[in-house]
């Protein structure tokens, strides 16, 4: 049975949303399923990346795991990839963005990528935090998550 997100994750899990229909678009560029040229899915992801991809990862790294990292030791396979896969995105991200040549095959990788990266977090980083963390750690940093403040 899916479990309900917990309250002060659930601006991370709607922006996971968006992320996953960006990583749509990027796994269909160049495809005849897709409905949007390369240049018109570089426009999507710059508009989706800056700001809020960014800062929806530094949220995660700096308010998220810290926190997590009070009640349990983050030196576990799940969030060592987890934050391996933030890097590899974000390189990926500026590779498609300023890419000189056919960035398709870069956009299928990066789509790839946010997907299965999303559903991770989905279905064990976000668990395992919310299993972790007391109700008032929670409610401590949902002021700080994306969506739950003024820019």
């Amino acid at each position: 049975m899916k479990r309900k997100r917990h309250d002060a994750l659930i601006p991370l899990s709607h922006h996971h949303h968006h992320a996953l229909v960006e990583a749509v678009k990027l796994k269909r560029a160049g495809t005849a399923k897709s409905k949007f040229t390369p240049e018109e899915i570089v426009q999507s992801l710059q508009a989706f990346w800056y700001p809020g991809g960014n800062k929806h990862f530094r949220e995660e790294e700096e308010i998220l795991l810290p926190a997590f990292a009070r009640f349990q030791s983050v030196d576990r396979p799940e969030i060592i990839e987890n934050l391996l896969e933030h890097v590899q995105i974000r390189s990926l991200v500026q590779q498609v963005i300023h890419v000189k040549d056919d960035p398709v095959p870069l956009m299928h990788k990066l789509g790839d990528m946010l997907d299965s990266h999303i559903r991770k977090e989905e279905r064990i980083i976000f668990p395992m935090i919310e299993d972790a963390l007391p109700e008032e750690v929670l409610a401590e940093i949902k002021p700080d998550l994306h969506g739950n403040h003024k820019d």
